[in-house]
């Protein structure tokens, strides 16, 4: 094949260059020109185009004069970005981003600072440092490497087939059934102290007192805030969960219903005109049912506060004559036997004039 003609190998590059020109043809050139040159945010990989736009095209072909705009202003940014000082980074080539110059706005504000927890104050007074343990702890019965906590971890409860029975202490009771509590307490407890941990953060937000670990002395109120946690902690939020007899039904406070920020313009539109139709009508838009409720409630609590100052004032004047009665040696009321008696008598009452008074037998 090396002794073949010249034709054949102007053939050969005759379809190479067919081939090449083919594959160049799918792909747009690197280099783009522009009339006014684009502003870059290589910090944020930003690049704005200040160029007027064809009208004509925008007009004619929408979307792919916008596909094709897009196209050279990433094009652009790309060959800018490309100009950064690079470094490699296991092996990758890696560019490095200047300081970004756009401010951009953000959606939610700055988090603050979680506030240390009770442990983490009592570290600092103390100068406790915080060292970290390992995961694997080596075990000398099994002499193998298990994890401090976890599945298959060290001392686990599981395979402890034999308690000891401390001294004076009752050999029939489940001591793993009572280790079993025990462990449920120390969870319920070190949630209790998470939960606490987050209120205490709140700064008093959390206005109900959670249910403390140890659920035998629970009362009244802290029983049923207990039930309705319970109630309510499943995949249906407690709609599914039956109630118990002489229940309490629950306190549900209604959920405000916003608008979305970015929804139809018809919507919007017509509530514009509903709110320009009301302001333009020459008559005052009035809620009847509303302003009589208003004014019945109003009346009661005016006859309610009325009533009540009466009966205060009548209980002081009733006082007052008591007090009089007794100073001008009213008749007391006397025992059949003579002895002190009566609601109205007293020791005093007893004797007016040097006489003594006794009920007479008819």
């Amino acid at each position: 094949w090396l002794a073949s003609p010249t034709w054949f190998w102007e053939t050969i590059a005759m379809d190479v260059d067919a081939l090449l020109a083919a594959q160049q043809s799918k792909y747009k050139s690197t280099v783009v020109q522009k009339e006014v040159e684009l502003q870059y945010d290589l910090g944020n990989m930003l690049a704005s185009d200040l160029n007027t736009l064809d009208t004509d095209s925008l007009r004619k072909r929408r979307e792919e004069y916008l596909k094709e705009l897009m196209r050279d202003d990433t094009q652009l940014l790309i060959n800018k970005m490309w100009e950064l000082p690079t470094e490699k980074v296991d092996g990758i080539v890696v560019a490095q981003l200047p300081d970004p110059t756009t401010v951009l706005p953000r959606e939610k504000h700055i988090p603050k600072p979680k506030p240390p927890t009770k442990w983490e104050v009592f570290a600092k007074t103390k100068g406790i440092k915080h060292s970290k343990r390992s995961r694997m702890i080596f075990d000398e019965k099994s002499q193998e490497w298990k994890p401090r906590w976890g599945y298959k971890r060290i001392r686990d409860p599981k395979d402890e087939w034999l308690v000891e029975v401390p001294d004076k202490a009752d050999p029939y009771q489940d001591y793993f059934e009572k280790k079993a509590e025990e462990r449920k307490e120390k969870v319920a407890k070190n949630e209790y102290q998470r939960l606490r941990n987050i209120s205490r953060g709140q700064k008093g937000r959390i206005k109900v007192p959670l249910p403390p670990p140890n659920t035998k002395n629970l009362g009244k109120h802290q029983l049923t805030q207990a039930i309705g946690l319970a109630k309510t902690a499943t995949a249906s939020v407690g709609k599914f969960t039956p109630s118990l007899p002489k229940e309490p039904l629950p306190k549900r406070v209604k959920k405000r219903k916003f608008d979305p920020v970015v929804g139809s313009a018809a919507s919007e539109r017509q509530r514009n005109l509903d709110i320009l139709s009301k302001l333009s009508k020459k008559k005052a838009v009035l809620n009847v049912s509303k302003a009589v409720n208003t004014h019945i409630a109003t009346e009661e609590r005016r006859i309610h506060l009325k009533r009540k100052a009466g009966a205060a004032e009548g209980k002081g004047k009733t006082k007052k004559r008591k007090t009089s009665s007794a100073g001008q040696g009213k008749k007391p009321m006397v025992s059949r036997s003579g002895a002190k008696g009566g609601k109205h008598g007293g020791g005093k009452g007893r004797e007016t004039g040097g006489k003594k008074f006794s009920r007479a037998k008819n």
